[in-house]
């Protein structure tokens, strides 16, 4: 887990030329699926689906306001998305969250990951004043990201101290050095 205190100064990146930002539109749940089920976020197009009905479809107002796509113009493919999402932090008080990153992997390191966050960042700061998002030590690129990003290590679990010592080793990111060896 990890936490922005604010949401001031955050970070403006644009997008490449070729690409664009868009919201979704209400009965784009497939797309938003395909999208994770390519970047793997997903095992199939069908799990991430059910999931979308589950988590997403009865929200279709907020989906159109909190979630973004990055489009490939020459296509008009949706190649990634991310939402500006809401849940309670480890207070209980109510924050933006983002939520469901993805960026299908032949567009991967092409520089659209930053426009994604700043785009989800900005719309969250119209209705929170923190952010806080949940990911996986492996991810190192999207953890430096998010560092970046100002987010910070949020310790709630026994084991965090040490995954925490260890990706300020495999990163060297200055945010970390307080679990600097």
């Amino acid at each position: 887990m990890m936490i922005r205190e604010n949401l001031d100064n955050i970070p403006q990146h644009t997008l490449p030329v070729g690409f664009s930002i868009r919201n979704f539109v209400r009965g784009e749940g497939e797309i938003w699926a395909k999208v994770n089920a390519d970047a793997d976020v997903f095992a199939s197009i069908d799990e991430a689906v059910s999931r979308f009905n589950k988590e997403f479809a009865e929200s279709v107002d907020e989906m159109e306001s909190r979630c973004f796509f990055i489009v490939d113009d020459a296509s008009d493919r949706a190649v990634g998305t991310a939402m500006a999402w809401y849940g309670a932090d480890f207070d209980g008080e109510l924050c933006g969250r983002v939520h469901f990153v993805a960026i299908v992997p032949e567009y991967q390191g092409r520089g659209l990951a930053k426009p994604l966050i700043t785009a989800v960042l900005n719309r969250m700061a119209e209705s929170h004043d923190k952010a806080i998002l949940a990911t996986q030590a492996f991810r190192h690129a999207a953890i430096n990201l998010y560092l970046n990003f100002g987010f910070k290590p949020n310790c709630f679990q026994s084991t965090c101290p040490e995954a925490w010592r260890q990706l300020a080793k495999d990163l060297g990111h200055t945010a970390l050095t307080q679990y600097a060896d």
